[in-house]
Protein backbone atom coordinates (compact mmCIF):
# COMPACT_ATOMS: atom_id res chain seq x y z
CA UNK A 1 0.00 0.00 0.00
CA UNK A 2 1.21 3.52 -0.81
CA UNK A 3 1.26 6.30 1.75
CA UNK A 4 3.21 9.53 2.13
CA UNK A 5 4.13 8.51 5.63
CA UNK A 6 6.06 5.57 4.21
CA UNK A 7 8.77 7.39 2.27
CA UNK A 8 11.60 6.12 4.44
CA UNK A 9 13.54 2.97 3.73
CA UNK A 10 16.74 1.62 5.18
CA UNK A 11 19.71 3.96 5.10
CA UNK A 12 21.94 1.08 4.09
CA UNK A 13 19.79 0.39 1.06
CA UNK A 14 19.97 4.03 0.00
CA UNK A 15 23.74 3.98 0.24
CA UNK A 16 23.79 1.14 -2.26
CA UNK A 17 21.92 3.26 -4.79
CA UNK A 18 24.86 5.53 -5.44
CA UNK A 19 26.99 2.76 -6.90
CA UNK A 20 24.69 -0.07 -7.88
CA UNK A 21 27.33 -2.46 -6.55
CA UNK A 22 26.43 -5.90 -5.28
CA UNK A 23 26.83 -6.42 -1.55
CA UNK A 24 29.39 -8.84 -0.25
CA UNK A 25 27.69 -11.17 2.22
CA UNK A 26 25.74 -14.30 1.41
CA UNK A 27 21.94 -14.55 1.42
CA UNK A 28 20.15 -16.74 3.92
CA UNK A 29 18.56 -20.03 2.96
CA UNK A 30 15.32 -19.57 1.05
CA UNK A 31 11.80 -20.25 2.28
CA UNK A 32 10.92 -23.66 0.88
CA UNK A 33 7.17 -23.45 0.37
CA UNK A 34 7.44 -24.31 -3.34
CA UNK A 35 5.87 -21.00 -4.43
CA UNK A 36 6.95 -18.16 -6.73
CA UNK A 37 9.81 -19.95 -8.41
CA UNK A 38 9.66 -17.02 -10.81
CA UNK A 39 8.67 -13.49 -9.72
CA UNK A 40 4.92 -12.98 -9.26
CA UNK A 41 2.97 -11.33 -12.06
CA UNK A 42 -0.44 -9.82 -11.54
CA UNK A 43 -2.35 -6.77 -10.32
CA UNK A 44 -2.78 -4.72 -7.16
CA UNK A 45 -5.34 -1.94 -6.97
CA UNK A 46 -3.63 0.47 -4.57
CA UNK A 47 -1.67 2.66 -6.98
CA UNK A 48 -4.77 3.42 -9.03
CA UNK A 49 -7.60 3.52 -6.45
CA UNK A 50 -6.09 3.72 -2.97
CA UNK A 51 -9.09 3.71 -0.59
CA UNK A 52 -11.49 5.60 -2.84
CA UNK A 53 -15.04 4.49 -3.52
CA UNK A 54 -14.21 2.89 -6.89
CA UNK A 55 -12.36 0.08 -5.08
CA UNK A 56 -15.15 -2.49 -5.12
CA UNK A 57 -16.00 -6.09 -5.83
CA UNK A 58 -17.24 -5.10 -9.28
CA UNK A 59 -13.94 -3.42 -10.11
CA UNK A 60 -11.86 -6.44 -9.07
CA UNK A 61 -14.08 -8.82 -11.03
CA UNK A 62 -13.65 -6.49 -14.01
CA UNK A 63 -9.88 -6.68 -13.67
CA UNK A 64 -10.04 -10.48 -13.70
CA UNK A 65 -12.19 -10.32 -16.83
CA UNK A 66 -9.67 -8.00 -18.52
CA UNK A 67 -6.80 -10.36 -17.64
CA UNK A 68 -8.53 -12.93 -19.82
CA UNK A 69 -10.00 -10.76 -22.58
CA UNK A 70 -6.91 -8.60 -23.14
CA UNK A 71 -4.39 -11.46 -23.12
CA UNK A 72 -2.68 -10.62 -19.84
CA UNK A 73 -3.35 -14.09 -18.46
CA UNK A 74 -1.79 -15.61 -21.59
CA UNK A 75 1.24 -13.33 -21.11
CA UNK A 76 1.77 -14.76 -17.61
CA UNK A 77 -0.12 -12.43 -15.28
CA UNK A 78 -1.72 -14.59 -12.60
CA UNK A 79 -2.49 -12.79 -9.33
CA UNK A 80 -5.42 -10.42 -8.82
CA UNK A 81 -4.67 -8.81 -5.46
CA UNK A 82 -6.66 -6.41 -3.29
CA UNK A 83 -4.99 -3.93 -0.95
CA UNK A 84 -6.07 -1.99 2.15
CA UNK A 85 -9.66 -0.89 2.91
CA UNK A 86 -11.39 -4.18 2.12
CA UNK A 87 -12.44 -4.83 5.74
CA UNK A 88 -14.69 -3.15 8.28
CA UNK A 89 -12.91 -1.04 10.92
CA UNK A 90 -13.61 -3.57 13.67
CA UNK A 91 -13.44 -7.33 14.06
CA UNK A 92 -16.62 -9.26 14.87
CA UNK A 93 -17.48 -10.79 18.25
CA UNK A 94 -15.38 -13.86 17.39
CA UNK A 95 -12.39 -11.66 16.67
CA UNK A 96 -12.52 -12.30 12.91
CA UNK A 97 -11.99 -9.79 10.13
CA UNK A 98 -15.18 -8.80 8.32
CA UNK A 99 -15.28 -7.72 4.65
CA UNK A 100 -16.89 -4.34 4.05
CA UNK A 101 -20.40 -5.25 2.80
CA UNK A 102 -20.68 -1.99 0.84
CA UNK A 103 -17.52 -2.67 -1.16
CA UNK A 104 -17.76 -6.46 -1.25
CA UNK A 105 -21.41 -7.46 -0.93
CA UNK A 106 -20.67 -11.04 -1.97
CA UNK A 107 -17.83 -11.41 0.52
CA UNK A 108 -14.20 -12.24 -0.09
CA UNK A 109 -14.62 -15.99 -0.62
CA UNK A 110 -17.08 -15.41 -3.45
CA UNK A 111 -14.69 -12.90 -5.02
CA UNK A 112 -11.79 -15.36 -4.74
CA UNK A 113 -13.97 -18.05 -6.30
CA UNK A 114 -14.73 -15.73 -9.22
CA UNK A 115 -11.06 -15.00 -9.76
CA UNK A 116 -10.25 -18.69 -9.58
CA UNK A 117 -12.97 -19.45 -12.13
CA UNK A 118 -10.94 -17.41 -14.62
CA UNK A 119 -7.87 -19.57 -14.05
CA UNK A 120 -6.25 -16.87 -11.94
CA UNK A 121 -5.15 -16.52 -8.31
CA UNK A 122 -6.36 -14.17 -5.60
CA UNK A 123 -4.38 -12.08 -3.14
CA UNK A 124 -5.25 -10.04 -0.05
CA UNK A 125 -3.64 -7.48 2.26
CA UNK A 126 -3.17 -6.82 5.95
CA UNK A 127 -0.49 -5.34 8.19
CA UNK A 128 1.94 -6.72 10.76
CA UNK A 129 0.55 -4.25 13.27
CA UNK A 130 -2.53 -3.54 15.33
CA UNK A 131 -4.04 -1.58 12.43
CA UNK A 132 -3.38 -1.27 8.71
CA UNK A 133 -1.88 1.84 7.15
CA UNK A 134 -5.02 3.67 6.11
CA UNK A 135 -6.07 6.46 8.46
CA UNK A 136 -9.47 4.81 8.93
CA UNK A 137 -7.69 2.27 11.11
CA UNK A 138 -8.68 -1.12 9.74
CA UNK A 139 -7.61 -4.04 11.96
CA UNK A 140 -4.13 -5.47 11.48
CA UNK A 141 -2.96 -9.01 12.18
CA UNK A 142 -0.51 -8.45 15.05
CA UNK A 143 -1.59 -10.90 17.74
CA UNK A 144 -4.14 -12.48 15.38
CA UNK A 145 -1.74 -14.17 12.97
CA UNK A 146 -3.11 -17.71 13.08
CA UNK A 147 -6.74 -16.62 13.21
CA UNK A 148 -6.29 -14.40 10.16
CA UNK A 149 -4.17 -16.91 8.25
CA UNK A 150 -6.83 -19.56 8.79
CA UNK A 151 -9.53 -17.16 7.64
CA UNK A 152 -7.59 -16.25 4.49
CA UNK A 153 -7.06 -19.94 3.75
CA UNK A 154 -10.77 -20.64 4.17
CA UNK A 155 -11.53 -17.90 1.64
CA UNK A 156 -9.14 -19.39 -0.93
CA UNK A 157 -6.48 -16.69 -0.71
CA UNK A 158 -3.33 -17.46 -2.72
CA UNK A 159 -1.14 -14.45 -1.88
CA UNK A 160 -0.70 -12.24 1.19
CA UNK A 161 0.84 -8.78 1.19
CA UNK A 162 1.82 -8.06 4.79
CA UNK A 163 2.46 -4.38 5.55
CA UNK A 164 4.36 -2.69 8.37
CA UNK A 165 2.15 0.03 9.88
CA UNK A 166 1.21 0.37 13.56
CA UNK A 167 3.69 -2.32 14.49
CA UNK A 168 3.96 -1.16 18.14
CA UNK A 169 7.75 -1.36 18.00
CA UNK A 170 7.74 -5.16 17.91
CA UNK A 171 10.83 -6.58 16.21
CA UNK A 172 10.30 -6.92 12.46
CA UNK A 173 11.72 -10.40 12.18
CA UNK A 174 9.53 -11.60 15.04
CA UNK A 175 6.39 -10.18 13.42
CA UNK A 176 7.05 -11.47 9.93
CA UNK A 177 8.15 -14.91 11.11
CA UNK A 178 4.94 -15.22 13.13
CA UNK A 179 2.83 -14.79 10.00
CA UNK A 180 5.10 -17.14 8.03
CA UNK A 181 4.48 -19.83 10.61
CA UNK A 182 0.76 -19.11 10.67
CA UNK A 183 0.47 -19.40 6.90
CA UNK A 184 2.39 -22.68 6.99
CA UNK A 185 -0.16 -24.06 9.48
CA UNK A 186 -3.20 -22.73 7.61
CA UNK A 187 -3.50 -25.73 5.32
CA UNK A 188 -3.25 -23.67 2.12
CA UNK A 189 -0.27 -22.69 -0.02
CA UNK A 190 -0.18 -18.89 0.23
CA UNK A 191 2.61 -16.82 -1.34
CA UNK A 192 4.01 -14.41 1.24
CA UNK A 193 4.97 -10.82 0.39
CA UNK A 194 6.80 -8.94 3.15
CA UNK A 195 6.07 -5.21 2.83
CA UNK A 196 8.54 -3.87 5.39
CA UNK A 197 9.80 -1.03 3.11
CA UNK A 198 13.45 -2.06 3.51
CA UNK A 199 13.70 -0.48 6.95
CA UNK A 200 15.50 -3.42 8.57
CA UNK A 201 17.41 -4.67 5.51
CA UNK A 202 15.06 -7.61 4.92
CA UNK A 203 17.24 -8.91 2.09
CA UNK A 204 19.68 -10.04 4.81
CA UNK A 205 17.11 -12.10 6.76
CA UNK A 206 13.85 -12.53 4.84
CA UNK A 207 14.77 -15.31 2.39
CA UNK A 208 13.73 -18.06 4.84
CA UNK A 209 10.74 -15.98 5.93
CA UNK A 210 8.92 -14.78 2.81
CA UNK A 211 8.77 -15.21 -0.95
CA UNK A 212 9.53 -11.54 -1.61
CA UNK A 213 10.31 -8.45 0.40
CA UNK A 214 10.07 -4.77 -0.29
CA UNK A 215 13.48 -3.15 -0.58
CA UNK A 216 12.22 0.42 -0.84
CA UNK A 217 9.65 2.92 0.27
CA UNK A 218 6.51 3.35 -1.80
CA UNK A 219 6.67 4.13 -5.50
CA UNK A 220 4.72 6.98 -7.10
CA UNK A 221 3.86 7.68 -10.73
CA UNK A 222 6.76 9.93 -11.61
CA UNK A 223 10.24 9.42 -13.03
CA UNK A 224 12.16 10.54 -9.94
CA UNK A 225 10.35 8.04 -7.72
CA UNK A 226 10.59 5.12 -10.12
CA UNK A 227 14.28 5.53 -10.93
CA UNK A 228 15.14 5.99 -7.23
CA UNK A 229 13.51 2.63 -6.51
CA UNK A 230 15.56 1.01 -9.29
CA UNK A 231 18.76 2.59 -7.97
CA UNK A 232 18.13 1.24 -4.48
CA UNK A 233 17.13 -2.24 -5.61
CA UNK A 234 19.81 -2.84 -8.24
CA UNK A 235 22.62 -3.39 -5.74
CA UNK A 236 20.86 -6.34 -4.10
CA UNK A 237 21.16 -8.91 -6.89
CA UNK A 238 22.82 -11.60 -4.83
CA UNK A 239 19.82 -11.89 -2.52
CA UNK A 240 17.28 -12.73 -5.24
CA UNK A 241 16.50 -16.14 -6.65
CA UNK A 242 13.73 -18.69 -7.21
CA UNK A 243 11.20 -18.38 -4.41
CA UNK A 244 12.82 -15.30 -2.81
CA UNK A 245 12.76 -11.95 -4.64
CA UNK A 246 13.72 -8.34 -4.10
CA UNK A 247 10.64 -6.13 -4.50
CA UNK A 248 11.08 -2.46 -5.50
CA UNK A 249 7.27 -2.00 -5.42
CA UNK A 250 4.48 -2.21 -7.97
CA UNK A 251 4.34 -1.06 -11.57
CA UNK A 252 3.04 2.39 -12.44
CA UNK A 253 2.75 1.71 -16.18
CA UNK A 254 -0.51 3.20 -17.45
CA UNK A 255 -1.26 5.58 -14.60
CA UNK A 256 -0.34 8.61 -16.71
CA UNK A 257 2.45 10.30 -14.80
CA UNK A 258 5.38 9.25 -17.00
CA UNK A 259 6.18 9.29 -20.70
CA UNK A 260 6.07 6.20 -22.89
CA UNK A 261 9.88 6.04 -22.84
CA UNK A 262 9.91 6.26 -19.06
CA UNK A 263 7.31 3.52 -18.73
CA UNK A 264 9.35 1.29 -21.05
CA UNK A 265 12.39 1.96 -18.86
CA UNK A 266 10.30 1.13 -15.78
CA UNK A 267 9.16 -2.18 -17.26
CA UNK A 268 12.62 -3.01 -18.64
CA UNK A 269 14.42 -2.44 -15.34
CA UNK A 270 11.86 -4.37 -13.30
CA UNK A 271 12.23 -7.30 -15.70
CA UNK A 272 16.04 -7.09 -15.60
CA UNK A 273 15.95 -7.04 -11.79
CA UNK A 274 13.68 -10.12 -11.61
CA UNK A 275 11.19 -7.93 -9.75
CA UNK A 276 7.51 -8.70 -9.26
CA UNK A 277 5.44 -7.44 -12.19
CA UNK A 278 2.31 -6.33 -10.37
CA UNK A 279 0.27 -3.93 -12.48
CA UNK A 280 -0.78 -0.88 -10.47
CA UNK A 281 -3.00 0.86 -13.05
CA UNK A 282 -6.75 0.63 -13.55
CA UNK A 283 -6.82 -1.68 -16.54
CA UNK A 284 -10.28 -0.48 -17.48
CA UNK A 285 -8.68 2.85 -18.44
CA UNK A 286 -5.23 1.85 -19.76
CA UNK A 287 -4.33 2.80 -23.35
CA UNK A 288 -3.45 0.30 -26.03
CA UNK A 289 0.14 1.64 -26.02
CA UNK A 290 0.50 0.87 -22.33
CA UNK A 291 -1.08 -2.56 -22.79
CA UNK A 292 1.61 -3.18 -25.41
CA UNK A 293 4.28 -2.39 -22.80
CA UNK A 294 2.70 -4.67 -20.22
CA UNK A 295 2.32 -7.50 -22.75
CA UNK A 296 5.81 -7.43 -24.28
CA UNK A 297 6.53 -11.13 -24.01
CA UNK A 298 10.22 -10.76 -24.90
CA UNK A 299 10.71 -8.48 -21.88
CA UNK A 300 8.50 -10.63 -19.64
CA UNK A 301 10.68 -13.62 -20.57
CA UNK A 302 13.66 -11.90 -18.94
CA UNK A 303 11.74 -11.41 -15.70
CA UNK A 304 10.40 -14.96 -15.76
CA UNK A 305 13.62 -16.70 -16.81
CA UNK A 306 13.75 -19.90 -14.72
CA UNK A 307 17.37 -19.36 -13.67
CA UNK A 308 16.07 -16.50 -11.52
CA UNK A 309 19.09 -14.22 -11.72
CA UNK A 310 18.67 -10.52 -10.96
CA UNK A 311 20.71 -8.30 -13.27
CA UNK A 312 23.95 -6.83 -12.03
CA UNK A 313 25.34 -3.40 -12.87
CA UNK A 314 28.33 -3.55 -15.21
CA UNK A 315 28.85 0.21 -15.13
CA UNK A 316 27.14 3.34 -13.81
CA UNK A 317 28.74 6.56 -14.98
CA UNK A 318 27.04 9.93 -14.52
CA UNK A 319 23.57 8.48 -15.02
CA UNK A 320 24.48 6.15 -17.90
CA UNK A 321 23.94 2.63 -16.59
CA UNK A 322 24.65 -0.79 -18.09
CA UNK A 323 22.86 -3.81 -16.61
CA UNK A 324 23.59 -7.45 -17.49
CA UNK A 325 21.39 -10.43 -16.67
CA UNK A 326 22.38 -14.09 -17.01
CA UNK A 327 19.70 -16.22 -18.66
CA UNK A 328 19.10 -19.93 -18.33
CA UNK A 329 20.12 -20.82 -21.91
CA UNK A 330 23.45 -18.98 -21.65
CA UNK A 331 22.21 -15.79 -23.31
CA UNK A 332 22.60 -12.41 -21.64
CA UNK A 333 20.12 -9.56 -21.40
CA UNK A 334 21.76 -6.14 -21.55
CA UNK A 335 20.02 -2.88 -20.65
CA UNK A 336 21.57 0.43 -21.67
CA UNK A 337 19.69 2.91 -19.47
CA UNK A 338 19.94 6.69 -19.68
CA UNK A 339 18.94 8.42 -16.45
CA UNK A 340 20.07 11.86 -17.70
CA UNK A 341 18.18 14.66 -19.45
CA UNK A 342 20.04 14.40 -22.78
CA UNK A 343 20.52 11.74 -25.44
CA UNK A 344 23.77 9.80 -24.91
CA UNK A 345 25.66 6.89 -26.40
CA UNK A 346 26.02 3.99 -23.97
CA UNK A 347 28.49 1.20 -24.72
CA UNK A 348 29.59 -2.11 -23.30
CA UNK A 349 30.92 -5.37 -24.74
CA UNK A 350 29.79 -8.95 -24.97
CA UNK A 351 32.93 -9.95 -23.09
CA UNK A 352 31.96 -7.74 -20.15
CA UNK A 353 28.77 -9.77 -19.72
CA UNK A 354 30.69 -13.04 -19.33
CA UNK A 355 28.82 -14.68 -22.19
CA UNK A 356 32.00 -16.23 -23.58
CA UNK A 357 33.94 -15.75 -26.78
CA UNK A 358 32.40 -16.18 -30.22
CA UNK A 359 33.13 -14.92 -33.74
CA UNK A 360 29.98 -12.81 -33.49
CA UNK A 361 26.91 -12.18 -31.37
CA UNK A 362 23.25 -11.65 -32.19
CA UNK A 363 21.56 -8.64 -30.58
CA UNK A 364 17.77 -8.57 -30.49
CA UNK A 365 16.25 -5.23 -29.46
CA UNK A 366 13.34 -6.30 -27.27
CA UNK A 367 11.35 -3.12 -27.89
CA UNK A 368 11.91 -2.41 -31.59
CA UNK A 369 12.31 -6.16 -32.36
CA UNK A 370 15.24 -5.33 -34.65
CA UNK A 371 18.02 -7.91 -34.90
CA UNK A 372 21.67 -7.28 -35.76
CA UNK A 373 25.07 -8.87 -35.23
CA UNK A 374 28.23 -7.59 -33.61
CA UNK A 375 31.74 -8.90 -33.10
CA UNK A 376 31.59 -7.73 -29.50
CA UNK A 377 30.60 -4.09 -29.10
CA UNK A 378 27.13 -3.44 -27.68
CA UNK A 379 26.25 0.21 -28.12
CA UNK A 380 23.27 2.49 -28.76
CA UNK A 381 22.28 6.13 -28.81
CA UNK A 382 19.78 6.26 -25.96
CA UNK A 383 17.34 9.18 -25.54
CA UNK A 384 16.79 10.84 -22.17
CA UNK A 385 15.07 8.55 -19.64
CA UNK A 386 14.95 5.73 -22.17
CA UNK A 387 16.42 2.22 -22.08
CA UNK A 388 17.62 0.08 -24.96
CA UNK A 389 17.15 -3.57 -24.07
CA UNK A 390 18.98 -6.35 -25.90
CA UNK A 391 18.97 -10.10 -25.71
CA UNK A 392 22.51 -11.20 -26.59
CA UNK A 393 23.24 -14.65 -28.04
CA UNK A 394 26.47 -16.17 -29.25
CA UNK A 395 26.26 -16.71 -32.98
CA UNK A 396 28.88 -19.46 -32.91
CA UNK A 397 28.24 -23.16 -32.54
CA UNK A 398 30.24 -23.42 -29.33
CA UNK A 399 29.10 -25.98 -26.76
CA UNK A 400 29.01 -24.78 -23.17
CA UNK A 401 30.01 -26.98 -20.24
CA UNK A 402 28.96 -25.35 -16.98
CA UNK A 403 31.14 -25.49 -13.87
CA UNK A 404 28.50 -27.45 -12.01
CA UNK A 405 29.13 -30.33 -14.42
CA UNK A 406 32.88 -30.25 -13.68
CA UNK A 407 34.94 -32.23 -11.20
CA UNK A 408 36.93 -30.27 -8.60
CA UNK A 409 39.89 -31.51 -6.60
CA UNK A 410 39.78 -31.98 -2.83
CA UNK A 411 38.90 -28.75 -1.05
CA UNK A 412 37.14 -27.26 -4.05
CA UNK A 413 33.42 -26.52 -4.13
CA UNK A 414 30.64 -25.49 -6.48
CA UNK A 415 29.40 -22.18 -5.11
CA UNK A 416 26.74 -19.59 -5.91
CA UNK A 417 27.61 -16.69 -3.60
CA UNK A 418 28.90 -14.24 -6.24
CA UNK A 419 26.37 -12.86 -8.72
CA UNK A 420 26.67 -12.83 -12.50
CA UNK A 421 27.70 -16.40 -13.29
CA UNK A 422 26.17 -18.62 -15.94
CA UNK A 423 24.16 -21.70 -15.06
CA UNK A 424 23.57 -22.48 -11.39
CA UNK A 425 27.04 -22.06 -9.89
CA UNK A 426 30.78 -21.76 -10.38
CA UNK A 427 33.82 -23.82 -9.40
CA UNK A 428 35.76 -22.42 -6.45
CA UNK A 429 39.01 -24.37 -6.40
CA UNK A 430 41.07 -24.86 -3.26
CA UNK A 431 43.74 -22.23 -2.57
CA UNK A 432 46.68 -24.48 -3.28
CA UNK A 433 49.11 -25.29 -6.06
CA UNK A 434 47.86 -28.39 -7.84
CA UNK A 435 44.20 -27.58 -7.20
CA UNK A 436 42.24 -28.37 -10.36
CA UNK A 437 38.91 -28.25 -12.15
CA UNK A 438 38.20 -30.65 -15.03
CA UNK A 439 35.48 -31.28 -17.58
CA UNK A 440 34.56 -34.16 -19.85
CA UNK A 441 33.97 -32.65 -23.31
CA UNK A 442 33.34 -33.82 -26.85
CA UNK A 443 35.64 -32.87 -29.75
CA UNK A 444 36.66 -31.93 -32.29
CA UNK A 445 37.34 -28.35 -31.27
CA UNK A 446 39.34 -25.36 -32.44
CA UNK A 447 39.38 -23.32 -29.24
CA UNK A 448 38.63 -23.50 -25.54
CA UNK A 449 37.16 -20.50 -23.71
CA UNK A 450 36.95 -20.33 -19.92
CA UNK A 451 34.54 -17.99 -18.12
CA UNK A 452 36.06 -16.86 -14.84
CA UNK A 453 36.30 -14.22 -12.10
CA UNK A 454 39.41 -13.21 -10.17
CA UNK A 455 38.71 -10.72 -7.40
CA UNK A 456 42.35 -10.49 -6.30
CA UNK A 457 44.93 -8.01 -7.54
CA UNK A 458 47.14 -10.57 -9.32
CA UNK A 459 46.72 -13.13 -12.08
CA UNK A 460 46.08 -16.76 -11.19
CA UNK A 461 48.02 -18.93 -13.67
CA UNK A 462 47.07 -22.48 -14.56
CA UNK A 463 48.30 -25.33 -16.72
CA UNK A 464 45.73 -26.58 -19.25
CA UNK A 465 45.88 -30.26 -20.06
CA UNK A 466 44.02 -32.47 -22.48
CA UNK A 467 43.76 -36.14 -21.50
CA UNK A 468 46.58 -35.78 -18.99
CA UNK A 469 49.05 -33.93 -21.27
CA UNK A 470 49.79 -30.27 -20.55
CA UNK A 471 49.15 -28.37 -23.77
CA UNK A 472 49.39 -24.81 -22.40
CA UNK A 473 51.54 -24.01 -19.35
CA UNK A 474 51.24 -21.07 -16.99
CA UNK A 475 48.20 -19.54 -18.69
CA UNK A 476 47.32 -16.36 -16.75
CA UNK A 477 43.79 -15.63 -15.61
CA UNK A 478 44.14 -11.87 -14.96
CA UNK A 479 42.44 -9.98 -12.14
CA UNK A 480 38.90 -8.90 -13.03
CA UNK A 481 38.49 -6.32 -10.25
CA UNK A 482 35.85 -8.17 -8.24
CA UNK A 483 34.55 -11.69 -7.70
CA UNK A 484 31.28 -10.56 -9.31
CA UNK A 485 33.04 -9.32 -12.46
CA UNK A 486 33.29 -12.15 -14.99
CA UNK A 487 35.62 -12.33 -17.97
CA UNK A 488 37.01 -14.93 -20.37
CA UNK A 489 40.32 -16.53 -21.32
CA UNK A 490 40.54 -18.30 -24.72
CA UNK A 491 43.16 -20.62 -26.20
CA UNK A 492 43.34 -22.11 -29.72
CA UNK A 493 43.61 -25.71 -28.54
CA UNK A 494 42.37 -28.47 -30.85
CA UNK A 495 41.28 -31.75 -29.29
CA UNK A 496 40.34 -34.32 -31.93
CA UNK A 497 36.96 -35.97 -32.36
CA UNK A 498 35.80 -38.00 -29.38
CA UNK A 499 35.58 -37.57 -25.61
CA UNK A 500 38.34 -35.70 -23.77
CA UNK A 501 39.24 -34.61 -20.26
CA UNK A 502 40.09 -30.92 -20.04
CA UNK A 503 41.80 -29.96 -16.80
CA UNK A 504 43.02 -26.60 -15.51
CA UNK A 505 45.52 -26.92 -12.66
CA UNK A 506 46.69 -24.04 -10.45
CA UNK A 507 50.42 -23.41 -10.49
CA UNK A 508 50.53 -21.14 -7.42
CA UNK A 509 49.42 -21.37 -3.80
CA UNK A 510 46.52 -19.02 -4.55
CA UNK A 511 44.76 -21.75 -6.50
CA UNK A 512 42.77 -21.15 -9.69
CA UNK A 513 40.37 -18.32 -10.40
CA UNK A 514 36.68 -19.01 -9.88
CA UNK A 515 35.65 -20.88 -13.03
CA UNK A 516 32.15 -20.44 -14.44
CA UNK A 517 32.10 -22.53 -17.63
CA UNK A 518 34.12 -23.99 -20.49
CA UNK A 519 33.04 -23.22 -24.06
CA UNK A 520 34.27 -25.64 -26.73
CA UNK A 521 34.24 -24.05 -30.20
CA UNK A 522 34.05 -26.33 -33.25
Amino acid sequence: MSSLRRIASAAAALAIAASGLVLGSSPASALENGLLRTPPMGFNNWNSTQCRAEFTEAMIKGIADIFVSKGLKDAGYTYVNIDDCWALPARNSAGSLVPDPARFPGGIKALADYVHSKGLKFGIYTSAGTKTCNKAGFPGALGHEQQDANLFASWGVDYLKYDNCNNQGVDAQQRYKAMRDALAKSGRAIAYSICEWGQNQPWTWAAPVGNLWRTTGDISDKWSSMIAKAQTNRGLAQYAGPGHWNDPDMLEVGNGGMTAAEYRTHFSLWAMMAAPLLIGSDLRKVSDDNFAILKNTDVIALDQDPLGKQATVLSANAGLVVYSKVLSNGDRAVALSNETTATATITTTASATGIGSAPSYTLKDLWSKGVRTTTGTISASVPSHATVLYRVSRASGATRYEAESATVSTGGTIDANHAGYSGTGFANGANAAGSYVEWQVTGPASALTFGYANGTATARPVDISIDGTVVAAGVPFPATGAWTTWSTVSHPLSPAAGTHTIRVTATTADGPANLDYLDVSP
